[in-house]
């Protein structure tokens, strides 16, 4: 049995798998090919399409941050990465058997189911999880295609930035947004929404909210929405003060919610209140629906957390959308961490949780890594770790080299699977369909939102 080390002095490239095609996995392959290891890089993917959560998990009203999908792509056209999509590591291939294509692996799977909050009235007929929400939007074929948009007052709870995009979908006209890369399914639901009123609820104050301070002052510039802080949600106790003298970030958002509570009302028709201190403590239902939320009133204990007081208030809203963060999925065949929302790691190599050791040859990067927070920046330092990890590793000798080292190898098994592989050029057939789609609506594209329709597109039958 031969190690990397072997392969490494026989200058054979290194064999490695990327499972996942969202930024994390895409910044580690880049990494990789910068590096000074000769590369063979797969990047695997269980959708069809790229780009993971840059396409499916962000605004459709946010171009700057689609702008990112640029520099990924530009990353994908590398002749040392191949992309492999419509494929389910766990399902499709197994990871044992991944080690018999390749010298090591990197989980990049990222997070996109909604993660429970244990309320009281969760499971109501018009309580939602963001993440299901975000799914619709954007087009993701494993979500609904139609989403029920009749309440007129509706609640976020969350202090983020997804609660920030949940509500600006929820405030804007359809028309609005009809110049974005948004489905037909979905202009056409938006088109009906009837929300006048968004109550946005944080438990603890402004210093505490997790906003970035640039989309929460985009929150207030479309000329139909009006932001609305209560001045007496606008408290700060030591440890706010401290925070904001730490934090250019935390200082600029307090400023941005300081001026929504200072200025005078105004006659957008469509309002969202940011409301601090009001902890949800219940999801209230009649007849199986949310007919309210019930929330008790919290004040700072001088360390930037906070207590109850005892004082109930109970809001007329029609539905709830919990945006308190993501899940990741489990895959099978790799330890995970259920309380934590990773797999377990440390910094890079995956650990067994039962003996604490580093499982040779599996590797982490991204939210599976280090939970589902954090932007761009964040993921970028993970990769790094990550891969520096594994080259370390790898030329050391510490890995298992695999036995089936032809490209074509993988290929071959997936095919004599049936399993219908979309490839690089298979993405660029499905996103000229997309912009043809939106040409004739001048419109930079439409996207293609039925699993088969991208499979048509992008797979071994286009």
């Amino acid at each position: 049995m031969s190690t990397t080390a072997d392969v490494h002095a026989s200058n054979q490239p290194a064999r490695i798998a990327v499972i996942g095609s969202g930024p994390a996995g895409i910044y580690a392959s880049d990494l990789l090919v910068k590096s000074e290891l000769d590369v063979q890089i797969d990047l695997f993917e269980k959708m069809p399409a790229p780009f993971g959560l840059i396409r499916y998990g962000v605004a459709p009203d946010h171009p700057r941050i689609k702008g990112i999908v640029k520099s990924l792509h530009n990353v994908m056209e590398k002749n040392e990465i191949r992309f492999l999509g419509n494929i389910e590591v766990g399902r499709d291939i197994t990871v044992d058997e991944m080690h018999e294509y390749y010298d090591a692996i990197i989980f990049a799977t990222g997070a996109t189911q909604d993660k429970a909050m244990g309320l009281p009235g969760e499971e109501l007929d018009g309580s939602f999880g963001s993440a299901e929400f975000v799914g619709f939007y954007d087009g993701n074929p494993n979500f609904k295609r139609e989403w029920d948009l009749s309440a007129e007052s509706v609640a976020v709870i969350g202090v983020g930035n997804v609660s920030l995009d949940v509500s600006r979908i929820l405030a804007k006209t359809a028309d609005e947004l009809l110049v974005t890369e948004i489905p037909d399914n979905v202009y056409q639901s938006l088109k009906d929404n009837k929300a006048k009123e968004v109550h946005v609820f944080g438990r603890r104050g402004p210093a505490q909210a997790k906003y970035t301070p640039k989309e929460l002052k985009e929150l207030d510039e479309s000329p139909t929405i009006e932001v609305i802080v209560a001045p007496e949600d606008i408290d700060y106790d030591a440890a706010s003060e401290a925070a904001r003298r730490e934090s250019k970030s935390v200082d600029l958002v307090c400023q941005t919610l300081e001026s929504y509570a200072m200025r005078e009302p105004g006659d957008a028709p469509h309002k969202i209140y940011i409301h601090f201190f009001e902890s949800p403590t219940e999801i209230v239902g009649e007849d199986g629906k949310v007919v309210g939320i019930r929330t008790e009133r919290t004040q700072l204990d001088g360390n930037g957390n906070v207590t109850g007081t005892g004082e109930f208030t109970d809001w007329p809203v029609q539905a709830v959308y919990r945006a308190i963060g993501y899940h990741p999925q489990h895959v099978d065949g790799v330890p995970f961490d259920e309380k934590k929302s990773v797999i377990p790691n440390d910094g890079g190599h995956v650990i067994d949780s039962s003996t604490g050791e580093s499982i040779p040859g599996l590797y982490a990067t991204g939210w599976i890594k280090r939970g589902p927070i954090g932007l761009i920046g964040n993921t970028k330092s993970d990769a790094k770790d990550t891969t520096t990890m594994l080259i370390e590793d790898y030329v050391s000798g510490k890995l298992t080299a695999a036995d089936k080292r032809d490209p074509e190898a993988i290929v071959n098994l997936l095919e004599s699977r049936n399993v219908a592989m979309t490839t690089w050029e298979g993405w660029g057939r499905l996103d000229a369909a997309e912009r043809a789609a939106g040409e004739e609506f001048e419109r930079e594209r439409v996207k293609i939102v039925e699993w088969e329709d991208m499979i048509r597109h992008a797979g071994p039958q286009a």
